[in-house]
């Protein structure tokens, strides 16, 4: 377990050297980039299989001291417990496979784009970013890898900045996440001015002694660290960024909005579960904030022509599946999930970029078709990810993770929540399905090639099989981290839920089959009628929100920076500036390097003074 750190320097070391070395091979960076997180993935397993096989409870290595200021002496220190290595295995294990398929797809995404150097510099610094925010065990360094794997998603996102569009994509989502983040750093403050440290251990253990359960400043901290996690796990209202963030390359899609930094929020609210159940009322807008979201954007994915954006907003839809959980008190049940869908949700997005280079960069599911005869591997993996995204039933890892929120959810007296989900559950299969049959059946409309190599394959059918009920057999090691849902009732009325809700799946299945493979007859002639056509308008535009907060927010802000852009008092300020200028105007020409003109000027200036002096008395 001493080599924590160096879980994090092997990714540190290779950003550094693919920063000072932009201009090398493409090969050799993508060696770099992808061998760093390979090795740090080799010492992740090591150090798990320590921790696990030692059986104690939590492990904490300080590197040394941060801040030295009075009593606030923050450290550069290391936590490691069950949660801790959850995470870590899901950020090294899955980001090395994303970042072995990365170095495949850059060299076909756009004649391999500006610098692939750059391209995982900027890879391996949101791994140390993300190792930080997951290992750190105070809330300062949490913070600090908080906001770098925001300003790493910036620089992906952006990473294709010749394209203005994309440029915006990236300023929008660190725009929006950094209101989120805002709200972060409030509850940081108040809980150091509340407690005198950040410490995250010594957080839990003296918030119950100084609130009781509802207090008000405990439901105030909750609430600051809620939208904090909405903020980067894109939930109600705060949700606007991510599909537009799919402007970057589809790698970065795979690790940042996937499997990783979306999953933040659902990491912060479970590390500090303690302040949040004493805040019951907090605890319970965070399952309402899930539901909602889930539903939005599974409706919104039903209408989305992009395959990227299809699998964006079923990213929304199962982070707030997450906060469902986390909201009715399932905390296992939430980052079991959180782990399941990080598998088959990378492999969706790297077997969408695969399909996407086999199209010469087409996106649009619309401009596929008869994909399955040309792409069998793609076709196999999107089959399996998509069964799992959908949770089909006792073969796929979705099935597992799912059901266990579903149920906790009613178990725990949260029958609308349950509800919601269940209804969520029907919508993932009905757009998951749609995106498969738009794009893999039907008639061949583009002429597609398929990839090769192990860079390739390999991590395609890695996840494929994480993604089975093989994945459902890691059970994350949680039972000393996180408080026990207690669920009675188990035995028929638990059988006849799971069986309601893979019911509810496979019919999902089938009405995506009857609208979508064939002629889709039915389907166009809905999407015709006045009520379809207003739908459709309605679900592709995710329910009018960038509508409503350009109203909202970026209109009244343009309108008022125009009504200042003359602002009085700045003119005012102007004066100073302006005087200088004209002063400088006037003199600078005396200054021209001519003999005569300086005598001239001093026998002119001795002559003044005189008259000064003799008329002045």
């Amino acid at each position: 377990m001493n080599l924590l750190a160096l879980i994090i320097a092997f990714p540190l070391a290779g950003s550094l050297v693919l920063s000072f070395f932009p201009r090398m091979p493409d090969r050799l960076a993508s060696t770099i980039g992808a061998s760093s997180i390979g090795l740090s993935a080799v010492l992740t397993a090591i150090v798990a299989s320590s921790f696990l096989a030692s059986g104690e409870p939590s492990f904490g290595q300080t590197l040394w001291t941060w801040i030295d200021v009075g009593d606030f002496t923050p450290t550069i220190g290391l936590y490691l417990d069950g949660l801790s290595v959850t995470m870590l295995g899901v950020i090294t294990g899955v980001g090395f496979l994303i970042h072995l398929f990365a170095g495949w797809y850059m060299t076909h995404d756009l004649d391999g784009a500006p610098g692939m150097g750059r391209f995982f510099a900027y890879m391996n610094l949101f791994i140390v970013a993300m190792l930080l925010l997951v290992l750190g065990d105070n809330l300062l360094l949490l913070f600090l890898g908080w906001e770098g794997v925001g300003l790493c998603s910036y620089l992906l996102i952006g990473y294709y900045y010749q394209d203005e569009a994309n440029a915006w994509a990236a300023f929008k989502a660190f725009l929006i996440t950094r209101i989120g983040d805002v709200f972060l750093a409030i509850g940081l403050f108040l809980l150091f001015t509340t407690f005198g440290t950040l410490d995250i251990q010594t957080l839990l253990e003296k918030a119950p002694q100084a609130w009781a359960e509802g207090d008000t400043m405990a439901n105030v901290a909750a609430l600051l660290l809620l939208g904090g996690a909405v903020g980067k796990s894109a939930q109600l209202p705060l949700q606007t960024w991510l599909p537009d963030a799919m402007a970057g390359p589809t790698p970065v899609s795979a690790l940042i909005h996937a499997a990783t930094m979306v999953t933040a929020g659902v990491y912060l609210i479970a590390r500090m579960h303690g302040i949040f159940e004493l805040a019951p009322m907090v605890l319970e807008l965070v399952g309402i904030i899930g539901a909602l979201t889930l539903l939005l954007a599974g409706f919104a994915a039903l209408c989305q022509t992009d395959i990227k954006r299809v699998l964006a907003y079923s990213t929304m839809s199962q982070i707030g599946y997450m906060f469902l959980a986390l909201g009715v008190g399932a905390w296992d049940a939430a980052i079991f999930h959180l782990m399941i869908h990080a598998f088959f949700k990378a492999l969706l997005f790297l077997a969408s970029g695969s399909v996407i280079i086999a199209c010469h960069h087409e996106q649009d599911i619309f401009k596929m078709g008869g994909l399955r005869h040309k792409l069998k591997l793609d076709y196999g993996v999107f089959i399996i990810g998509g069964a799992a995204l959908s949770a089909l039933p006792l073969v796929t890892a979705g099935f597992y993770s799912k059901d266990e929120i579903l149920w906790l959810s009613f178990a725990n007296g949260h029958h609308v929540l349950w509800f919601a989900g269940l209804v969520g559950a029907f919508l993932t299969a009905v757009y998951t399905f749609r995106m498969i049959f738009i794009a893999f059946h039907g008639d061949e409309k583009t002429h597609a090639h398929a990839g090769s190599g192990i860079t390739h394959h390999l991590p395609l059918i890695v996840l494929a099989i994480l993604s089975t009920f093989v994945g459902a057999w890691i059970h994350p090691p949680l039972g000393d981290v996180l408080p026990h849902a207690e669920a009675g009732g188990h035995g028929i009325l638990q059988l006849s839920l799971e069986i309601l809700s893979s019911v509810v799946a496979v019919v999902g299945l089938g009405v995506a089959a009857a609208l979508f493979l064939g002629n889709r007859e039915t389907a166009n002639r809905l999407a015709g009628t006045p009520a379809g056509r207003t739908l459709w308008q309605l679900w592709h535009n995710a329910w009018g929100f960038d509508a409503i907060y350009d109203v909202l927010f970026v209109k009244p802000y343009l309108f008022l920076t125009a009504l200042h852009r003359r602002d009085w008092v700045n003119s005012l300020m102007n004066i100073v500036p302006g005087l200088a200028l004209a002063l400088n105007g006037v003199l600078s020409p005396m200054q021209n390097g001519r003999l005569r003109w300086y005598a001239l000027s001093l026998f002119a200036g001795a002559a003044v003074l005189l008259a000064a002096l003799m008329f002045g008395g």
